[in-house]
């Protein structure tokens, strides 16, 4: 892991409103950043290495019901004894439901509100050295309408990843490689591709170190696109360095992104801190 030093990160009091899904038209001007430009969708994307929901978990369902999410990408979701139940617990308790992933997808897990339709899913685990801990990923094509009738495009379809990389730096370069041949081909499937693709997860490095700089030569970096909150996410009690992100396509608008630290619980929660994005995704008239 990188050992270069990073400056501190920025903190404010700022709540983020909630992200509202929606399409609306702005006329022909360019949109605010506080209003979605015509034929968009905003919706929330949460990122969070919850280590197997061995902390205080009435925190964790508290700290990702606080945050609102459309959808949430889980690093170290429950993957032994009755981890079908524990995942599917963990949905219900935070008002969402499973998407795909678990213990097929190394421990990555997606999870989304009930507006979101899983268009197609599959779960990969990555190359393993020997003696070390099995990474995977969970990705799935959805499709989240925004509500109300309108003439413009209402649903965003999208690609959404979730990722948790080896703590070794060759392992890990080389998995960054795989992920990225594995959403190459899923966005490219006959009938239900999509150029917009969202990629979130524990990177296991510092934003200085080449596997996370090989992620943000193909998307960008939200937080640095649209800083907000907290930098930080690890360690969860006395954060110090960002090993977590979250990472778009280009022709989605980043309007926020970053650790939410006005929430109570993020120290108990886990031993790391979430990762909150709102985002704008070009929307499409439903198949």
């Amino acid at each position: 892991m990188s050992t270069t030093p990073e400056s501190a990160g920025g903190m404010t009091d700022e709540v983020i409103p909630p992200a509202d899904s929606a399409v609306r038209a702005t006329g022909g001007a360019a949109a605010s950043a506080g209003e979605p430009a015509a034929g968009t969708v905003e919706l929330r994307v949460l990122s969070y290495n919850i280590r197997s929901m061995r902390d205080d978990t009435q925190a964790l369902f508290q700290v990702i019901r606080e945050c609102d999410p459309d959808v949430v990408c889980i690093q170290e979701a429950p993957r032994f004894f009755r981890w079908r139940t524990k995942c599917a617990w963990l949905a219900h308790e935070s008002g969402l439901v499973v998407l795909t992933g678990g213990r097929a997808a190394g421990a990555m897990l997606l999870l989304g509100s009930l507006r979101t339709k899983v268009v197609y899913a599959e779960n990969r685990k990555l190359t393993k050295r020997p003696g070390l801990q099995q990474r995977g990923l969970a990705v799935a094509i959805i499709d989240i309408p925004g509500p109300g009738q309108t003439p413009l495009p209402t649903t965003a379809r999208l690609c959404l990843a979730s990722i948790h990389l080896s703590l070794l730096t060759p392992e890990r370069r080389e998995q960054v490689d795989e992920v990225l041949g594995h959403l190459d081909r899923v966005v490219s499937l006959p009938g239900v591709g999509t150029p917009h693709v969202i990629v979130a997860g524990d990177i296991n490095e510092r934003p200085t170190g080449e596997s996370w700089r090989a992620l943000a030569s193909r998307f960008r970096d939200a937080y640095l696109t649209a800083p907000w909150g907290g930098e930080f996410t690890s360690n969860a009690k006395h954060p110090y360095k960002r090993i977590d992100g979250i990472f778009v396509s280009d022709q989605i608008e980043v309007v926020r992104c970053g650790v939410p630290e006005h929430l109570p619980g993020l120290d108990v929660a886990s031993d790391h801190r979430p990762v909150l994005a709102t985002v704008r995704v070009p929307a499409q008239q439903p198949a």
